[in-house]
């Protein structure tokens, strides 16, 4: 490409090096599609001849007709995507293929691919949370009055239902996807026509190759246009967050899956046996989604590693962009599918966690809510008397609810036949109507708007 300019070839370790086309080739679709969009300008503005751009872009659908059948062929000796696909382009069309290449760079080129890769991602990024979403509002449905112990510290605290606690994470989820839009609706503009970083002499219309492409505009500032990898450390951040909220909700499967909590059963499609000891179902699906955050936060930390010096404008640096991308959107897709399948098939063992929520005292909140409601006792003081009738049922070995009224009234005489209406697990969730609380009436209210919000989308 450069032989004008260099009398000896590169050394092999150096063609090695600089070589990207084992990664880069899975941006095949959007070279192509960014290939077309120029040509096609440069012919609008009479750069190029009509003739030649039509010649051009049947070379390009012929190129990528043998990308789909055949794959990418790795050709270090062309380095990348870009001089690969003009390299075929050539085979094709001949010596026309070489205006193509008029009025860009490859500066351009690959910063106008990779937004167009990463774009697309976050398309796909977005269905699959929606259905993960789905999946946690149906399960959520099944079990707006199914009793649990909310947890905190993972100590018992309050009760709360299943429901309310698998939309906690349809919650995460969403914010998720709302950062993933964000990401989406900033970097909707379109390098293309750059150059390699001053612009170009040629009368380009770069609005129109911005529209053909789908982005809202051409970016403003050449320098900037082709040194920004903002748009893909947003989506890493994005995938960051989203993959520690996976993380969470994995943990949580491989505490409930376990023996002394026994709350969820997970199905043999999602777990895995032992080679010595039969009797084993591990949770290794929700193990490996919770190991996944971790290499998923490197790349993260990787790319923002690679382009914390960089002056303007383009590094060859910039070319490991693109691995922990790829590496991170692999990683996130295939734990967000297997997360929606351990949501559909698990087995949650209500009966269990009733049992625990009437085991840990998780009433003691209502005890001492009912003293500031019904007998004007200040909250501090409640706080104590609930302490000081916590430890009477502790050693009693029962329940609050369980404690006889003459045992209550010793603790406070202010106590009366009225505080057992608070005192079981389904008063308790029932009471807690604040907006957004437990109580299965705003549970099913949240899954109602979630289902609307959901069909809003789909329209």
């Amino acid at each position: 490409m450069w032989g004008g300019r260099f009398a000896d070839g590169p050394a092999a370790v150096m063609r090695e090096i600089n070589a990207s086309i084992p990664f880069d080739k899975r941006m095949w679709r959007q070279d192509i599609a960014g290939s077309q969009a120029h040509a096609a300008m440069l012919a609008a503005r009479g750069i190029l001849s009509a003739a030649d751009a039509q010649t051009i872009a049947d070379g390009l659908d012929a190129v990528a007709a043998d990308y789909d059948r055949d794959g990418v062929p790795e050709d270090l000796a062309l380095e990348d995507i870009h001089m690969l696909t003009e390299a075929r382009l050539a085979e094709k069309i001949g010596a026309v293929a070489g205006r193509l290449h008029t009025a860009r760079s490859r500066n351009d080129q690959v910063a106008t691919d990779f937004r167009l890769w990463v774009r697309d991602a976050i398309d796909q990024v977005d269905a699959a949370l929606g259905a993960l979403q789905d999946a946690l509002i149906v399960r959520a449905d099944e079990h707006v009055d199914a009793v649990m112990p909310g947890f905190t510290h993972l100590q018992s605290a309050q009760p709360v239902t299943l429901g309310h606690h698998l939309m906690a994470y349809h919650e995460m989820f969403a914010r998720d996807r709302s950062r993933f839009a964000d990401n989406r609706a900033r970097m909707n503009r379109c390098p293309l026509g750059a150059a390699a970083l001053a612009g170009t002499s040629f009368p380009l219309d770069r609005d129109a190759t911005a529209k053909a492409l789908g982005f809202d505009g051409p970016t403003t500032n050449s320098l900037d246009s082709v040194s920004d990898r903002d748009f893909a450390l947003d989506y890493l951040m994005a995938t960051t967050q989203c993959a520690l909220h996976l993380s969470r909700l994995a943990e949580e499967f491989v505490i409930w899956a376990s023996q002394p909590f026994g709350f969820v059963a997970m199905s043999d499609q999602w777990s895995t046996g032992s080679s010595i000891m039969p009797q084993k179902r591990n949770p290794d699906a929700a193990e490996l989604v919770r190991g996944h955050a971790g290499r998923i936060m490197g790349c993260m930390t990787a790319l923002s590693v690679t382009m914390k010096g960089l002056p303007l404008a383009y590094s060859k640096d910039m070319q490991d962009d693109k691995p922990p991308v790829f590496e991170a959107h692999d990683l996130l897709g295939i734990s967000i599918a297997a997360m929606t399948g351990m949501i559909e098939t698990a087995t949650f063992r209500t009966d269990r966690m009733r049992a625990l929520a009437e085991s840990g005292f998780a009433t003691a909140t209502d005890l001492a809510d009912w003293l500031v409601r019904e007998a004007a006792v200040p909250f501090r003081e409640a706080h104590h008397i609930t302490g000081r009738a916590v430890k009477a049922a502790e050693e009693a070995g029962v329940g609050l609810d369980a404690l006889p009224i003459d045992t209550l009234k010793a603790i406070d005489d202010r106590i009366d036949e009225r505080v057992y209406d608070v005192l079981s697990v389904d008063a308790s969730v029932a009471s807690r109507t604040s907006f957004g609380g437990t109580s299965p009436v705003r549970v099913r209210e949240a899954i109602a708007a979630a289902k609307a919000a959901r069909a809003g989308e789909t329209k």
